[in-house]
């Protein structure tokens, strides 16, 4: 099984809009029939943490899903929304061996 983690660090007071804008793009995955995942704020550590994560069979499918999901009319304008929230973001794939 594959995990790919997306942390965002999300300007100072955006972090409902940024929320709100992933849940946007998230909904149109789910409609295009892309796996559900989950989302995260931060409890402890850096502040306006925001992450965004996701389990695959493997990496073909951790591969084709995003790629599938970013042409949905209307993605890459709420993305550009999202870009303008959050000062910094990484991704992160695990291969989970237990």
């Amino acid at each position: 099984m594959i995990v790919v983690r997306n942390t965002f660090q999300v300007k100072f007071g955006r972090m409902k809009e940024a929320v709100a804008l992933m849940k946007e793009n998230i909904a149109r995955g789910r409609a295009a029939g892309h796996k559900a995942g989950r989302l995260m704020t931060d409890v402890t550590g850096p502040f306006y943490t925001l992450v965004l994560e996701f389990e695959y069979e493997n990496m073909a499918e951790a591969e084709k899903g995003p790629s599938e999901v970013m042409r949905q009319p209307g993605w890459q304008e709420t993305y550009q929304k999202f870009a303008a929230v959050v000062d910094s973001g990484r991704r992160d794939i695990f291969s989970v061996v237990a």
